[in-house]
């Protein structure tokens, strides 16, 4: 069986990648024990897989109140190091140096913190860096959005948008394998003397969804992204619907809200109800399409489906996103959105603005409701438009397959590796 893998991952939208990477791994490889150390939240991603025997949470973990996004704003870094932030990474530090003593290799998904952690662990490593690309300085700032000139002129200076501490890391001999989300960013990071790959895309895998029910074909179709961190979620949600309110429906349109564990039902049926939305006898072809609950106000009809976003993001036309790996699955499918920034902590306009540049302008951010409800109409109107973005979109986010190539390339490079070599960070 060989030795365990133990999988570092900080973020909701890391630890979903992580768990696309560990599936496929055990495709290859069905005796491999894999534990999974969530370092930001409880890492609930992972349940299913844990009840079903693939793997196993271990270490320190506890929710924060930033979600992970302390970076954003130093309010949410203030609240997270008032929640203990200090404490569970020098816990989960010492965890995994630990582990370390073991030999056992160490697979990295995310940035700086899960690279230093495998780093400092003195093990094997590979690292996955999901949350950076180079195509977000050099890509214009959507209009109307302001420039952030000074953080271009650093990563041009630099080459990439890694920071050369972290260069230094991908670069440690006892470091396998250095992947990451595009060809531009692995090119940027081989100038800069690390043996960075692409080899596809692990978010866009597990996406084919389902055919596009014949009943829904003659409506329009949007799909409402509210993220998933509370209390964020359901403030962001109720921002998207004040925008669809806003909007004078030209013809029967059915907005499918593809939830996750939370925001729960409960919690939209009080927001709905409370917003003009009356409840909707949920006829069979919905309840067939995965839909637990359905809404009506004027021409817009409402199904929530929980867990449902893999089945019905490709029936969308457009989406209208305040979330983070969900949105940039969308727009890997080719499917453009509209995007309506708040107070944060995560969805806050700098995010937005990034995720934008990010993806080509496949995502539009927008300043208010108002102005999301006249985007939409513009954008239902104009299907060359909607093909162009979606289009842009694809080419941002790469090909699938990427799990099945990370998982190969692991078994080569890191689960059979020649043996401990010597760092050169010491």
């Amino acid at each position: 069986m060989g030795s365990p893998l133990l999988v570092l991952s900080n973020g909701h939208g890391e630890d979903a990648i992580a768990l696309r990477v560990i599936q496929a791994l055990r495709r290859r490889r069905p005796q491999q024990q894999v534990w999974v150390l969530p370092l930001v939240g409880e890492g609930r991603v992972f349940a299913a897989a844990e009840r079903a025997g693939e793997l196993q949470r271990v270490g320190p973990r506890q929710p924060l109140p930033s979600g992970g996004f302390s970076n954003q704003s130093l309010r949410g870094m203030a609240s997270d190091l008032a929640a203990g932030l200090a404490a569970l990474t020098w816990r989960q530090w010492r965890w995994v140096r630990r582990w370390g003593t073991s030999g056992a290799p160490l697979l990295a998904v995310g940035d700086l913190l899960p690279l230093a952690l495998a780093w400092g662990s003195g093990a094997p490593f590979a690292f996955l860096g999901t949350p950076k690309s180079d195509y977000t300085w050099r890509s214009p700032a959507p209009p109307d959005w302001g420039d952030s000139p000074l953080a271009d002129a650093y990563h041009r200076c630099k080459g990439s948008e890694w920071d050369p501490w972290e260069w230094a890391l991908m670069a440690s001999r006892r470091c396998r394998l250095v992947a990451v989300r595009d060809r531009i960013t692995a090119r940027g990071l081989r100038r800069c003397g690390v043996s960075a790959l692409a080899p596809g895309n692990p978010m866009l895998d597990e996406l084919d969804g389902e055919p596009l029910p014949a009943w829904l074909s003659q409506r329009r179709r949007l799909l409402l992204l509210p993220g998933s961190r509370m209390p964020e979620a359901l403030g962001n949600g109720t921002r998207l619907l004040e925008a669809l309110a806003l909007w004078p429906a030209p013809q029967a349109c059915t907005v499918l809200l593809a939830c996750g564990s939370q925001p729960d039902q409960a919690h939209w049926d009080g927001l709905l109800q409370g917003r003009g939305w009356q409840t909707e006898r949920l006829s069979g072809a919905a309840a067939a399409a995965g839909a637990s609950a359905a809404w009506r106000r004027g021409a817009l009809s409402l199904l929530l489906g929980g867990g449902r976003f893999e089945a019905w993001a490709g029936w969308a036309e457009v989406g209208l996103a305040t979330a983070g790996t969900a949105t940039e699955q969308l727009v890997g499918l080719g499917i453009p959105a509209l995007s309506l920034p708040g107070p944060g902590p995560q969805f806050r306009a700098g995010f937005a603005r990034r995720q934008s540049r990010l993806l080509g302008g496949a995502v539009v951010p927008c300043h208010t409701p108002a102005e999301l409800a006249a985007r939409l109409r513009h954008l239902l109107d104009d299907p060359p438009l909607r093909r162009r973005l979606g289009a842009i979109g694809q080419r941002r986010m790469g090909p699938t397959g990427g799990s099945a190539r990370l998982a190969a390339l692991l078994e080569q490079r890191l689960l059979a590796p020649p043996g401990p070599a010597a760092d050169g960070l010491g």
